[in-house]
């Protein structure tokens, strides 16, 4: 393996120019330089399409926009690495041509959190009145939040996670007042906003996107130094535990505006256990499986079985049936 080219050569890392993006970068930067010291690292900040977008991600094609410009700029050599959120690679189309993931850092928590805005005294969901509006930018959340209250005004607001507690906290106008809002928990976590957090959901009560909390290394195929570097920090639970989800989420074939959820954790006899979820877009109608690794306890085989078992449920029909 060539390994000679590190510390000698620069690494470029592509990254969306949010506070977030820089922070993982910052992150992985980090990590990076335990094992190379003198690393001479240049990070390469892009607002992408996505971010300069306000309305419907559908609209633009979806948020895989998020990582399509930064993979271009990896396939054209002007960056040698990104870093993207494993929940924004999409899942319904193959990984660009000469890409690869060569590491997943260990995940992080893959839990969703309820935030109310300053002075507000509600401490759950539960505690909300009818008509409360909640906001949150993933029909993931909104179906699941309809599901057990139907009874919220549930509503999208997208955007920097500070322009969101802007939005929360009425310092930045928006069309209605909001009463509480839901985000990721690891998100918060990497800007030191957890002490904003009011209620963490369970995995019971939220199941996770596919892919929460992890952070994926991507590189050219054919660069080895680059591929190495990286392969150094790679996390194999958190990889096998993708795997799975992504393969499941393969399968499914759904789209931007499918609410589909998945979550895969090693169990501690070293069993994994994959649910999967796939909802209306009001919640009324979802289908769930759960499956374990058994025997072979291979994760695409795994990620295979759930898929199948949501489409035997009805998946297809509940996919096809929401407009994108």
């Amino acid at each position: 393996m060539n390994t000679s080219d590190f510390p000698a050569r620069k690494l470029r890392i592509g990254t969306r120019s949010s506070p977030l993006a820089i922070a993982q970068v910052d992150q992985v930067a980090g990590l990076l330089r335990k094992h190379e010291p003198d690393l001479d690292i240049e990070v390469v900040p892009v607002t992408t399409e996505a971010d300069k977008w306000q309305g419907d991600l559908a609209q633009l094609g979806g948020k895989g926009l998020f990582v399509r410009e930064i993979d271009t700029m990896l396939q054209r050599g002007q960056v040698d690495m990104a870093v993207h959120c494993m929940k924004d690679v999409p899942g319904d189309v193959p990984m660009p041509r000469g890409l690869i993931f060569a590491a997943y850092l260990e995940r992080d928590d893959v839990r969703d959190v309820l935030l109310v805005p300053e002075g507000s005294d509600v401490l759950t969901l539960a505690d909300l009145p009818a008509g409360a509006s909640v906001a949150t930018s993933a029909v993931r959340r909104k179906a699941q939040i309809n599901r057990v209250r139907p009874d919220l005004n549930v509503v999208r607001v997208r955007g920097l996670v500070g322009t969101r507690l802007d939005k929360l906290d009425g310092r930045k106008k928006i069309d209605h007042k909001l009463d509480a809002m839901v985000l990721a928990r690891a998100g918060l976590e990497r800007l030191d906003l957890m002490n904003r957090a009011r209620q963490v959901f369970d995995v019971d009560e939220m199941l996770p996107a596919v892919g929460a909390g992890a952070l994926g290394l991507e590189c050219r195929k054919d660069d080895d130094a680059v591929a190495y570097l990286l392969s150094r920090l790679n996390h194999e639970r958190t990889m096998v535990e993708i795997t799975a989800e992504r393969v499941m989420l393969h399968g499914l074939r759904g789209h931007c505006n499918s609410p589909i959820a998945g979550h895969c954790v090693t169990e501690p006899d070293g069993q994994l256990s994959l649910r999967g979820m796939v909802f209306s877009r009001d919640g009324s109608k979802f289908v769930h499986a759960h499956m374990w690794g058994e025997s072979l306890n291979d994760p695409a085989v795994l990620g295979s079985r759930v898929c199948a078992e949501l489409l035997r449920q009805g998946a297809r029909d509940i996919i096809e049936g929401i407009p994108h």
